[in-house]
């Protein structure tokens, strides 16, 4: 007599094979982000840390704000991010004279039949550079980041959604503050991370010499873009889920507690650290920890989050949510070498 399942074995065996080819495709997106994060680094050359955390906040669905001199590939960084992934790129270029409809777009009159019709801004995009943005007043940098908080536009009395991807990247030059408009504090905690890039190594400047030397001569990208890109956008929307279901045990979200505890009440773990913070972070960078240690743990492969993964962050995340005191800053404090010694104050769970 044949063997047959039983239709809870049946049932079991179903699970087993949805799950197994659950971890496949997770294995395959995995493979395509490492394979997006190669094809970053062959093109940005000694900018690790910048493309690393550019995927970071791509996968953490936040924005992302990066300061550092010119000529150190920004806009070349998002332009390479937008090429490995489903969807269309827009530059902004942020001037004194932008006004916030020519961001969000405006109203249009059409005579023929006495109506309005909507003109989309450069923000209806999936990838956006905006450059520069402390060179636009508040007004244009408010209708910006009302776009990544809210992830919908108001014209008038409409209300237009965005794309579901949608990533912000900003520049700031720290160089130039003639003809500025700084980001207030509160408008800075809507970014999920700040990154400061500086001048490349010896090694990597004679790199990119010659790689622009070949690109000049050959007139054209050198590198192809893989055949395993571009990332399709409902890969992306999955692997953010598949993010949410990495582990984080309770000591470690002790530890994120108690490292933003730290800014807000220095007092409590060092005397010293008292007289350099005015003021802690927000709740924000909680939950920016929560999600962007989450993510780089899943691109190095690892279900669940360590110490490590959130100490590796702690710089981007709470660089431009702590605001120290007036004599930290006479005293050429920088912010980050007190989050060091918050680290050290801190102790690991």
């Amino acid at each position: 007599m044949l063997y047959s399942e039983s239709p809870l074995e049946l049932s079991l065996l179903t699970t087993q094979k949805a799950l197994a080819m659950s971890e496949s495709e997770t294995n395959i997106a995995h493979q395509q982000l490492l394979q997006l994060r190669d094809f970053m680094d062959s093109r940005i050359l000694g900018q690790q840390r910048l493309t690393s955390r550019m995927l970071v906040a791509l996968l953490a669905d936040g924005h992302i704000l990066v300061e550092g001199p010119p000529g150190l590939a920004k806009t070349r960084a998002v332009k390479t991010l937008a090429s490995g992934i489903e969807g269309d790129f827009q530059r902004i270029q942020f001037t004194p004279d932008l006004l916030p409809a020519d961001l969000t777009g405006t109203d249009v009159y059409r005579p023929q039949d006495n109506s309005f019709s909507f003109q989309q801004g450069p923000l209806f995009h999936h990838v956006i550079v905006a450059d520069e943005i402390n060179r636009a007043p508040a007004k244009v940098q408010s209708a910006l980041l009302e776009s990544m908080e809210e992830r919908q536009i108001t014209v008038g009395k409409n209300t237009y959604p965005l794309p579901g991807l949608y990533f912000v990247m900003a520049t700031q030059n720290p160089i130039e503050q003639e003809g500025t408009y700084p980001l207030p504090e509160s408008q800075l905690d809507r970014f999920l991370l700040k990154v400061v890039i500086d001048y490349p190594k010896i090694d990597s400047e004679v790199q990119i010499m010659q790689r622009v030397r070949r690109e000049a001569m050959q007139d054209q990208q050198v590198l192809a873009i893989p055949e395993s890109l571009p990332v399709m956008q409902q890969t992306l929307f999955e692997i953010r889920r598949d993010i949410l279901d990495t582990y984080v045990s309770e000591p470690v979200e002790q530890y994120i507690a108690q490292l933003v505890d730290a800014s807000r009440n220095p007092d409590r773990y060092s005397s010293d650290l008292a007289d350099l913070i005015q003021y802690g972070a927000s709740p924000r960078a909680s939950l920016a920890f929560d999600r962007c240690s989450r993510a780089l743990a899943w691109l190095d492969g690892r279900d669940y989050v360590s110490p490590e993964d959130v100490q590796q962050l702690a710089h981007e995340i709470l660089r431009h949510r702590i605001l120290l005191t007036y004599q930290a800053e006479a005293d050429g404090m920088s912010v980050d070498v007190v989050i060091d010694r918050l680290l050290l104050k801190v102790p690991v769970a």
